[in-house]
């Protein structure tokens, strides 16, 4: 289903039914919310929860910022690694807004965050602008994107 969130048309799917404790599903870049393993999904739900995932913006079914342009990914990369200034047409923060946008929407206060990859950095954002709605955060193969902090390891 299509929802206005943040001020944009999200895409949710919103599965297990009111009434339960809630688990967001956040995923990583480029990914649609249906990236997320159907099994995993149900067995979120048959475990008692409703699990409510979306397509981020500029992503899916969302809307997307065709107009403002990615620009060079690689480019964008190298930047970043050399401590440049990288250009966005929109931040890890105004995509966290828009999932709290969702359960806005969806009228739920309090949820589970769980976030894949970039979708992890999100989850991270919105547990630091909305502790009081974070009842948990899983942040999964993610960082905080912090430089000077180690990345990933084996």
């Amino acid at each position: 289903m299509k929802l206005i969130a943040n001020g944009l048309h999200i895409e949710v799917d919103d599965t297990g039914g009111e009434g339960r404790p809630v688990v967001l599903l956040i995923m990583g870049l480029g990914m649609q919310l249906i990236a997320w393993p159907e099994p995993f999904v149900r067995s979120l739900v048959d475990a008692g929860f409703r699990v409510v995932r979306h397509d981020n913006r500029d992503i899916g079914l969302s809307q997307g910022f065709e107009h403002a342009g990615t620009g060079n990914l690689v480019w964008q990369t190298i930047r970043q690694k050399l401590g440049l200034p990288v250009q966005s047409a929109y931040a890890l923060e105004d995509m966290a807004k828009d999932s709290i946008g969702v359960l806005d929407a969806l009228g739920i206060g309090r949820a589970h965050i769980v976030g894949a990859s970039m979708g992890g950095m999100i989850a991270q954002r919105i547990a630091a602008l909305a502790p009081k709605r974070t009842a948990s955060l899983v942040s999964i193969m993610s960082s905080s994107g912090a430089r000077g902090l180690p990345g990933p390891r084996r």
